[in-house]
């Protein structure tokens, strides 16, 4: 049996959940600077990504849509040798991880992708060709090596 104390203090429980999840889906999910991004250390960019990801999973897929497509813009902005340097950086990190830290990385992209409707999956298609496109022939052929080798 529940005493009054008990009921008022599960319902404003409830309340402030409910309050606090409507926060978290109401706000726009802000696109990191890259910058800014390259600066944090990968254990505060492992943080910032969980955070990330879970405002995403909760934003509409308007949002979601939104989001990437303002990231992408934001990474075309960069000049050059920003975005070479920022390349650069996800590299090193990338081969510092290990063989089980690359797999956990791949699968959870995987499972991304299989969670994507239909059309966020011909969307994604689309961008990556967009992409492919802006490669000289020289960034195709090293690109196609480099995912052709296991």
């Amino acid at each position: 049996m529940k005493t009054p104390l008990c009921s008022r203090l599960c319902r404003w429980v409830a309340t402030s959940v409910l309050l606090v999840c409507a926060t978290v889906q109401a706000a726009p999910v802000a696109v990191p600077d890259a910058q800014d991004w390259a600066r944090l250390t990968p254990q505060q960019q492992a943080a910032r990504q969980a955070e990330i990801k879970l405002q995403l999973k909760l934003a509409s897929p308007e949002e979601r849509k939104a989001f990437r497509q303002q990231l992408r813009q934001q990474l075309e902005a960069l000049s050059p040798s920003e975005r070479q340097a920022l390349i650069e950086q996800t590299r090193q990190r990338w081969q510092a991880l290990t063989p089980e830290e690359k797999r956990r990385f791949a699968d959870e992209r995987r499972e991304q992708v299989r969670a994507m409707t239909p059309a966020e999956r011909r969307e994604l298609l689309r961008q990556r060709r967009e992409m492919l496109d802006k490669l000289s022939p020289k960034e195709r052929r090293a690109l196609r090596e480099k995912l052709s080798t296991p």
